[in-house]
C-alpha cells in the first residue's frame, strides 16, 4: 500500500486514493474534535484535496505523509478560528450538548461533564492560536513533538515552549497543580 504521495501519483493520479483511504478517518476525527462533526467531513475532504493538488510538493525528506495531513487539516481549521473559539466560549458558560441517552444518565452525566468541559472549553478558549494548535494536535491527534512541528511548520523547541506554556495557563486556569 502507498502511503505517501509519491512521484507516481503525480502522474497516475489514482495512487493518491491509498493515502486518502490510510488517514482520512483519523484526520476527520482530529477536525471533528476542534470543530462540530458537522464539518469535519468537509473539511477533512477539503484537507485530501488540498493534498491532493499539493502532493507534486510533498517532500518525504521533511517528514511523513500524517505529520503533513495534519498540518493542512490545522491550517483549515485556522480558517475557522473564530467559530472554534465562541463555541469554547459558548461551552464555557454553557456546558456540554444534551445527547440521546435515558433521562437518569443524562442528568448524571450533564452533571459530571458539564462542570469539566465548561471549565476545560473557557481554558483553551484563553490559549492564543499557537499554544491551542499545540495542545490539540497532541491531545486530539496524537502527534509527537517532532510530529506538531512538522505539521505547524515550526521548530521542534517551539512546540515545547507552546506546549508548557500551555500546560501552565491551563493549570492556572482550571486551579490544578503544575507537575
Amino acid at each position: 500500500m502507498i502511503t505517501v504521495p509519491d512521484a507516481t501519483s503525480v502522474a497516475d493520479p489514482e495512487r493518491f486514493g491509498a493515502v486518502f483511504d490510510a488517514h482520512y478517518e483519523e484526520i476527520r476525527r482530529y477536525i471533528g474534535r476542534r470543530l462540530d462533526l458537522d464539518i469535519a467531513e468537509d473539511l477533512a475532504a477539503e484537507t485530501f484535496l488540498v493534498a491532493f493538488r499539493r502532493r507534486h510538493r510533498f517532500d518525504p525528506a521533511r517528514g511523513g505523509v500524517r505529520p503533513w495531513l495534519y498540518g493542512i487539516a490545522t491550517n483549515l481549521i485556522g480558517r475557522h478560528r473564530r467559530a472554534e473559539v465562541r463555541r469554547y466560549r459558548a461551552l464555557a458558560r454553557t456546558g456540554p450538548p444534551p445527547d440521546d441517552d435515558g433521562h437518569d444518565q443524562r442528568v448524571a452525566d450533564r452533571v459530571t461533564a458539564g462542570v469539566t468541559v465548561g471549565r476545560l472549553s473557557g481554558a483553551l478558549a484563553g490559549l492564543s492560536k499557537g499554544e491551542r494548535d499545540v495542545v490539540l494536535l497532541v491531545a486530539y491527534g496524537g502527534l509527537t513533538y517532532d510530529e506538531v512541528a512538522q505539521a505547524l511548520g515550526v521548530a521542534y523547541g517551539t512546540v515545547a515552549s507552546r506546549l508548557s506554556r500551555a500546560r501552565n495557563k491551563l493549570h492556572t486556569s482550571l486551579g490544578t497543580e503544575v507537575r
